[in-house]
């Protein structure tokens, strides 16, 4: 089973001023995640942390590609990502998340940060997601063509029509 740990970051034991940290996210810890969308990736991810007393600035750089499921195929298809973001940490009493200001407890110290690298993967991935025009799956690309021509076909073929839709059907707009 793959460990999130590396992702745990102790904000206590971070000295006033810049920390750089590396991260290495591949198959494993999409894997780890439940309910990934994201079937393989390669990623890197850099984090600079800057400390100023209780308050840290948290800067991720991740770049690499991830292997996702083509709209149309529902084959898999490679989508390079590059993704910049800022969180913003501070101690509080107890652990809190509001926007991009996360409050971890004093008691603990200890902020993870996996979950907002994988929100920050996901959040770069359009929202439709297809192969370049002629490279989907042939096989599936005919049988949804089928579909689409048994939907169009059957709009013709006479059925009695709701009288409300017929009555719009009717009016024609000009402008």
């Amino acid at each position: 089973m793959y460990s999130l740990a590396p992702f745990l970051i102790d904000l206590k034991g971070l000295h006033e001023g810049v920390t750089r940290l590396t991260f290495k996210v591949d198959d494993a810890f999409f894997e780890a995640l439940e309910d990934s969308e994201i079937r393989r990736g390669d990623l890197d991810v850099a984090l600079s942390v800057t400390r100023r007393g209780d308050m840290f600035e948290l800067d991720f750089h991740i770049g690499g590609q991830i292997t996702i499921p083509c709209d149309l195929c529902l084959d898999d298809m490679p989508l390079d990502v590059v993704s910049d973001n800022r969180l913003v940490a501070k101690f509080g009493e107890e652990s809190a998340e509001e926007d991009d200001l996360v409050t971890v407890s004093e008691d603990e110290g200890i902020l993870d940060v996996a979950w907002f690298v994988y929100e920050s993967i996901v959040l770069s991935i359009p929202i439709r997601h297809v192969h370049a025009p002629g490279k989907c799956n042939p096989a599936m690309m005919k049988v949804l063509e089928g579909f689409s021509a048994t939907r169009s076909g059957e709009e013709d073929d006479g059925h009695d029509v709701d009288p409300r839709w017929a009555a719009l059907a009717k009016l024609n707009i000009k402008e």
